[in-house]
């Protein structure tokens, strides 16, 4: 199986585990506040419907794609509640089933991808394997707010490898959009997997280093869990700052969750 294919087949399961929670979920559960402000369980399933329809234009009329999505950037800061909003409003039934048939539409699109294709998008153009893996990264994110509100506690799975290696390719980006220069040098990225494994990234020997549980490292760049929160450990400046504002979702800055201990401040933005 070749790596593109991989992250397909883990996209596939990532959606398959979420499935189950809404299913036969009535519909005052898809009104539920979920730990994002002013959406439901159904503004988040919305914002995954809507985000795989936004990947399917940018597979099949990358002309169309630029056009709604220079628009969609003039206000960056309401397109993303305002397609949520509008998904949320539809009956539940039409909801999942726009979830459901949307994302078999993509798996399907992005498998006929030809290698070395690039796709555009919110945040920098990515392949179709890279395509996937942001998918991926999204729908494990808002399954954890979706399992949150309903009280369920997911156990977490090696798919988080996928998220993991989102999390630091986005390095530089959680800077740029922030207005900032990021570091010259390389950091290495350290985690241990759900399993007990090792998972690196970054050269051996450099000065930068983060290292901790996977499962925190994944909360912190989906923004899911304030950086206090986290059992993770930064050695050296850049490293630190890189934690409080990780961030691997294309898009403007987002304001990040507060922490537990209402008496720590300074959340990630």
């Amino acid at each position: 199986m070749s790596g593109a294919d991989e992250v397909l087949e883990d996209l596939r399961a990532e959606s398959g585990s979420l499935d189950p929670l809404l299913a036969e979920l009535p519909e005052e559960g898809w009104r539920q506040a979920t730990p994002a402000p002013g959406w439901t369980i159904a503004h988040q399933i919305a914002h995954l419907a809507w985000t795989d329809a936004r990947a399917l234009l940018a597979v099949r009329d990358e002309a169309a794609f630029w056009q709604e999505a220079e628009a969609a950037l003039a206000s960056p800061g309401t397109f993303v509640d305002e397609g949520a909003e509008q998904g949320a409003a539809q009956p539940v039934a039409a909801l999942l089933a726009e979830w459901r048939a949307g994302r078999a539409e993509l798996l399907a699109e992005l498998a006929r991808v030809p290698r070395g294709r690039r796709l555009p998008w919110y945040g920098p153009p990515m392949s179709a394997a890279g395509m996937a893996t942001a998918r991926l990264m999204e729908t494990w994110a808002h399954g954890e707010d979706i399992a949150d509100a309903l009280g369920v506690r997911r156990e977490p799975t090696a798919r988080l490898r996928h998220v993991a290696w989102i999390g630091v390719r986005t390095r530089d980006f959680a800077y740029a959009a922030r207005g900032l220069e990021p570091p010259v040098a390389s950091f290495r990225v350290e985690l241990r997997a759900p399993d007990g494994a090792l998972w690196a990234h970054g050269p051996e020997d450099a000065e930068q280093r983060v290292t901790g549980p996977a499962l925190d490292f994944c909360r912190l760049v989906t923004q899911r869990m304030h950086r206090s929160d986290t059992a993770l450990r930064a050695e050296g400046a850049d490293a630190e700052h890189w934690l409080g504002i990780a961030q691997a979702f294309a898009g403007p800055p987002g304001a990040g969750r507060a922490p537990r201990d209402a008496s720590v401040t300074g959340a990630a933005s």
